[in-house]
């Protein structure tokens, strides 16, 4: 039948509601954002502006190493956990068998047609530092993503660096996609979506992490 219908009372529509509208966080004081670009003290200039060859485990300890001295502990741009943790890395090239650095990964990120060197961190079986560094015009390795996280999963395609993270739902996982940002010289996020996880259909575990406390 066509025409108008009553469908009854859908209930009342309420606007959100702002919870602690006075409170607001200190901004970060100098040095204390993660997002910000820095070059990596203490590591010899890069010849031919190329990161093959360069040793990812020295690049990774200089970072934290001069990280931590600016943290004072707070955690705020590294984990207090990590300069004990790269105490395992020997003198080899990969930092020998306990060493928790990720192998690394060579990929332009910048679109300047030299690669960027991707790495991460293990902190311990769930919680990882993601690094990402370029070589500067004038050789000098800077660090241009710092990202601390349960890495499910990382991905990089074209310019583009996804992170992929469980949440608190089983069957979903955040990714958080990165794109260089030439103005502020970082990798900025670009856009954070939810995702299936693999294997959420099929009844199995859908998230590796899912089951790790």
């Amino acid at each position: 039948m066509d025409g108008l219908h009553d469908d009854g009372d859908l209930g009342t529509v309420h606007a959100p509601q702002s919870l602690w509208a006075d409170i607001h966080p200190d901004p970060p004081g100098p040095g204390q954002n993660p997002g910000t670009a820095a070059v990596v003290p203490g590591l010899p200039k890069v010849a031919g502006l190329s990161m093959r060859g360069v040793n990812a485990v020295e690049v990774v300890r200089a970072d934290i190493t001069a990280a931590t001295a600016q943290d004072e502990g707070t955690g705020r741009l590294v984990d207090p956990r990590a300069v004990q943790r790269l105490a395992l890395c020997t003198q080899a090239v990969d930092g020998g068998p306990d060493c928790p650095v990720r192998p690394p990964v060579l990929h332009d990120v910048t679109g300047d047609g030299r690669e960027e060197l991707i790495t991460a961190l293990d902190i311990d079986g769930r919680v990882s530092e993601l690094r990402v560094y370029t070589v500067k015009d004038d050789g000098t390795i800077a660090r241009i993503l710092s990202r601390r996280g349960v890495l499910e999963g990382v991905e990089v395609a074209a310019e583009h660096l996804a992170v992929r993270e469980p949440t608190s739902n089983p069957e979903k996982v955040s990714v958080s996609d990165y794109v260089w940002d030439p103005k502020a010289g970082i990798m900025n996020l670009s856009q954070l979506t939810l995702d299936e996880c693999p294997g959420a259909k099929s009844g199995a575990t859908p998230c590796s992490s899912a089951s790790r406390g």
